[in-house]
């Protein structure tokens, strides 16, 4: 019978691998596993296999999850697997970074002459919602056609008809609440699960029809209001978009001190008017629910100066509003035709914007809704 000693030393040269050392000594597997269970309760350490090699840093941009590795029959490793995933953080500040760069040579577009009487106590708010630029939809399938030409005129004559119909506030907020895209990427699939979408036309095209869309609108806010604060929303389509979304913004208004793009890179943003307190949330993240104490948590500053409050979200293309004590979650529906996903599953809503109009002190007093005529 082999000695504890000599046990001991065959594990050592064969890292520790209990059928190495096995075989080795010439013994059975299930003794060698018996013998090694009781010098343990004795006290001796008996370490399991040798750890495998150094492990590889993950690319720039990943974090590691995981790894699988092969073994040889003396417990040495063949060859390891790395597994990772998308590290978000660090790829939303490459991409962030890498839009800045981008939009760098972009010249700011030019001053656009102050509207000519507006009422210092009123800010109006309008929430473009999951309009869903690039989206393709057949008539026939859906019941409305959807596609790039459809969205561009759809889009601009019913904001435009919108502002133009609301009170001449001094504040105005363009409030592109997130789905602004279709989709994120150079293939037509969803960001989070790679599902695919019914597209219309490449992806650069796509963006040039979504830039000029809210240009045109912020540039007819800009002559409705003294001031407008933009907003680029994430949404669940697009959340990379939204990002060099409010870089490109930013860049383009830049040299006009009546336009404020925000620049949050988070998915919940408030903003507050004298006493109403404004807050932000697509709704892909979140449930309606949960949002009244979240937005409480993190803005505590701006819950206490307010006493009027409402968070504003879409994502779920009907409209639905619930009060909750001190605030009001209020969904928006969308202007954009159903695709054909929604047809098929029933999802059916009737399609509109809507302005809302706030006063310094007593919140909400007045509201439009405009249905599409596409």
């Amino acid at each position: 019978m082999r000695t504890d000693d000599e046990l001991i030393t065959a594990l050592k040269e064969n890292g520790w691998n209990q059928r190495a050392a096995a075989r080795s000594l010439k013994m059975n597997r299930s003794s060698v596993t018996e013998r090694v269970q009781k010098m343990r309760k004795k006290g001796i350490e008996i370490p399991a296999l040798t750890p495998c090699r150094e492990q590889a840093p993950a690319p720039e941009g990943y974090l590691v999850k995981g790894t699988s590795t092969l073994l040889d029959s003396q417990g040495n490793t063949v060859v390891q697997w790395i597994k990772t995933r998308v590290d978000d953080d660090k790829f939303r500040a490459m991409v962030e970074a890498a839009c800045r760069a981008a939009a760098g040579s972009v010249p700011p577009i030019g001053v656009i002459p102050l509207p000519r009487a507006t009422a210092a106590h009123l800010c109006n708010l309008y929430t473009i919602t999951d309009v869903h630029v690039g989206m393709l939809a057949w008539g026939k399938e859906s019941g409305e056609p959807w596609d790039l030409l459809i969205a561009e005129r759809c889009l601009t004559e019913t904001f435009i008809a919108m502002m133009d119909a609301a009170p001449n506030a001094v504040q105005g907020v363009v409030n592109q609440l997130g789905d602004f895209l279709h989709f994120d990427s150079l293939k037509p699939l969803t960001p989070e699960h790679g599902h695919l979408l019914d597209a219309d036309s490449r992806y650069q095209k796509i963006v040039e029809v979504a830039v000029r869309i809210l240009i045109r609108l912020v540039n007819h806010a800009l002559t409705k209001h003294e001031r407008v604060q933009v907003y680029m929303h994430e949404g669940n389509h697009d959340p990379a978009g939204s990002v060099w979304l409010r870089v490109l913004f930013a860049q383009l208004y830049a040299d006009n001190p009546r336009v404020t793009v925000g620049d949050s890179p988070l998915p919940y943003v408030a903003y507050q008017w004298g006493k109403t307190m404004l807050c932000f949330h697509h709704g892909h993240m979140a449930k309606n629910n949960s949002l009244p104490l979240l937005f409480a948590a993190r803005f505590p500053q701006m819950w206490g100066e307010t006493t009027k409050r409402y968070i504003h979200v879409g994502h779920r293309h009907h409209v639905d509003e619930k009060e909750h004590p001190g605030i009001k979650v209020i969904q928006h529906s969308t202007i954009a035709a159903a695709d054909a996903y929604a047809a098929r599953g029933g999802w059916l809503s009737e399609r509109q914007a809507t302005f809302m109009t706030y006063h310094l002190e007593s919140g909400e007093i007045a509201r439009g809704i405009f249905i599409p005529q596409e």
